[in-house]
C-alpha cells in the first residue's frame, strides 16, 4: 500500500485507470468538467501497474479501475462518483479537497 499512498500526496484528485477502460475515461471527463485537474495513473502503462492494482484491491477497490481518491480519501469507483454527482455532492467534495475553487 506504500506505492498507492505515496502517489496520493501529489494531487488533491488522483484517479487510477486503464487506457482500455471507457468507464474510467468517462469518470475523468466528469471530474474535469468541474474544473479539477486530476492526476491520472494508467495502470496498464506503468511498469509497476500490476503491483498498484493489487494494492488498490487490498484497499477495497473492486473493480480496481476506475479508483478515485479525493483529498487522499478513497471515494470509490464509477458508481460512487456518479452517485455523488447525482446527489449534487461532488462539487463540495472537490472544493473541500482544494481541487477546485468557487
Amino acid at each position: 500500500m506504500t506505492t498507492v499512498r505515496s502517489l496520493l500526496s501529489e494531487n488533491p484528485v488522483v484517479i487510477f485507470s486503464k487506457t482500455t477502460c471507457c468507464i474510467s475515461h468517462s469518470i475523468i471527463d466528469l471530474i474535469r468538467k468541474f474544473g479539477a485537474n486530476p492526476m491520472i495513473y494508467e495502470l496498464d502503462e506503468l511498469p509497476n501497474g500490476n503491483r498498484i492494482e493489487r494494492e488498490l484491491m487490498e484497499l477495497g477497490c473492486s473493480p480496481s479501475v476506475p479508483s478515485v481518491f479525493i483529498g487522499k480519501k478513497l471515494i470509490g469507483g464509477a458508481n460512487e462518483l456518479i452517485s455523488l454527482n447525482l446527489e449534487s455532492k461532488l462539487r463540495s467534495v472537490l472544493i473541500n479537497a482544494n481541487a477546485i475553487w468557487m
